[in-house]
């Protein structure tokens, strides 16, 4: 003969919790807000659940798990049917398709860092797209530090056209070598040299020409014509970035530096020169 067994009329909250899969201190907090109402206690002053208050912590307990608030749970068991909640389900859903684009971009970045082998990986696709072709080794850390500031400041098509400079100078070694001899001067600046040092403004000059040197170098290797084709995918690539970003003024306001007055002048100067340089090649000859 097999042995009989009766169930219980009541359990109590620890064996309530383990059959719903949830925990005592979860179901107390259901009493505490009015989703769950409290049950009748037995003569030692505890908790004993019947079946009706089972069913309903089951309904709580899987309305819970498909995304919805409690006080959205509560509101519809108040208004007597947990069906009738279409607009909380609208905005779950919604919150959804942005949690699944976020994990979408989150996979895309891991992928980008693992083909990378460097963390150029964690910068925006349309960066890392731009430089695919270079071989290892050929960008510096610096170069890597250069680019995430500047896709935080300018966003990623900022960082992108930047990454045109260090294509060139990846591949072009007189240039490299020209880029380091004017950083060494550049920081030798902060040693206590007067902004209307002479050498400032050579410096800038100096500078000024090399920043020729480089785009000329660009526009032989066609990267300029490249660089208009990253307007057609920078929309798309920004995507979901907007309110991470802030303007390039503030971004200046919030990061930290420590050049000199006299490199700050020449940094003004060369910038000036460039800007000057760029009016006078816009504006048309008189006739």
């Amino acid at each position: 003969m097999y042995p009989t067994f009766t169930p219980p009329r009541r359990v109590k909250i620890g064996d309530a919790a383990a059959f719903a899969g949830t925990t005592p201190r979860a179901i107390r907090h259901y009493h505490q807000i009015g989703l769950l109402p409290e049950p009748e206690r037995g003569g030692d002053g505890r908790r004993r659940y019947s079946y009706d208050d089972m069913i309903r912590l089951l309904w709580i307990r899987k309305t819970a798990d498909a995304g919805i608030s409690l006080e959205d749970i509560r509101t519809a068991f108040a208004e007597g049917d947990l069906g009738d909640i279409e607009e909380t389900l609208g905005r779950l859903e919604e919150t959804l398709a942005a949690q699944r684009a976020n994990i979408e971009r989150q996979r895309a970045a891991v992928q980008r860092l693992r083909a990378a082998g460097n963390p150029l990986g964690l910068l925006s696709e349309l960066v890392t797209g731009r430089l695919d072709h270079l071989p290892p080794g050929a960008l510096r850390p610096s170069d890597l530090d250069t680019l995430l500031v500047t896709e935080r400041v300018f966003g990623p098509l900022g960082a992108a056209l930047q990454a045109s400079v260090f294509i060139v100078l990846a591949t072009h070694p007189g240039l490299r070598a020209e880029d380091d001899r004017l950083d060494a001067a550049e920081a030798a600046l902060d040693d206590g040299v007067d902004p209307a040092d002479p050498r400032v403004e050579e410096l800038a000059a100096k500078r000024f020409a090399h920043h020729n040197a480089l785009m000329q170098a660009i526009e032989e290797a066609g990267l300029d014509e490249a660089e208009e084709e990253l307007f057609d995918v920078y929309d798309a690539d920004l995507k979901g970035e907007e309110d991470t970003r802030m303007s390039a003024c503030e971004a200046v306001t919030k990061m930290p530096y420590d050049f000199s007055p006299a490199r700050m002048r020449c940094m003004e100067l060369t910038a000036e020169l460039i800007a000057q340089d760029a009016q006078n090649t816009d504006t048309p000859d008189d006739c």
